[in-house]
């Protein structure tokens, strides 16, 4: 029987929390019980395993991040969007380093393509570069290069990679820069595979 006062809602609204405070390598069963001064098994009836928890960590933490990113593009193009859109990718994966971990995780199908914040970061990429006039293949492939590229830059910055003493907010507004520039000519010929 549930432990009266917890519920599957607040189960999953802590283990979010707890992402960002502990790392999302160190969410456990064990340290949501905790968390709520509950042995682990008063849990299982709200969460059948660790992963399933972070699974829907990585459902909540992505509507999160997607409704940041919305927020952001509204109303712009090209590289006002691209400036916004970087910005709010860069700030939510700086204050929630968890959730951030959690939304770039590989989830089952069954989670992913159920996933309303997914779905929505994927249609806000695309959307973001629509004012650069690419196609397909070259439009996957110009996402595919912002997001390695936002996802690198964030990665490190998290985890204090950047040693050398220019301002990092400098480099940051240089590669953004250049990703627009390499956006703005991106190649839309067909290349042969090798």
């Amino acid at each position: 029987m549930p432990r009266q006062g917890l519920t599957s809602e607040r189960v999953i609204a802590a283990a979010v929390d707890l992402a960002d405070t502990v790392g999302l390598a160190r969410l456990t069963v064990a340290a949501v019980a905790r968390h709520f001064g509950v042995s682990d098994a008063a849990l299982y009836a709200h969460v059948r395993s660790r992963d399933a928890l972070i699974e829907q960590v990585a459902v909540r933490a992505a509507a999160g991040f997607a409704d940041r990113l919305a927020i952001a593009v509204a109303g712009r193009a090209g590289r006002h969007a691209l400036d916004a859109f970087a910005d709010a990718w860069r700030a939510f994966a700086l204050a929630h380093p968890g959730q951030y971990a959690a939304t770039q995780l590989p989830l089952p199908p069954e989670v992913g393509t159920r996933s309303a914040g997914h779905l929505r970061l994927i249609d806000l990429s695309y959307a973001m570069l629509r004012g650069y006039g690419l196609d397909e293949p070259a439009l996957t492939d110009a996402i595919r290069f912002v997001r390695s590229t936002l996802h690198g830059f964030t990665s490190l910055e998290t985890v204090d990679g950047f040693g050398h003493p220019r301002a990092v907010d400098a480099s940051w507004h240089s590669i953004l820069d250049a990703v627009h520039t390499t956006l703005s000519n991106w190649p839309t010929g067909p290349r042969e595979q090798k």
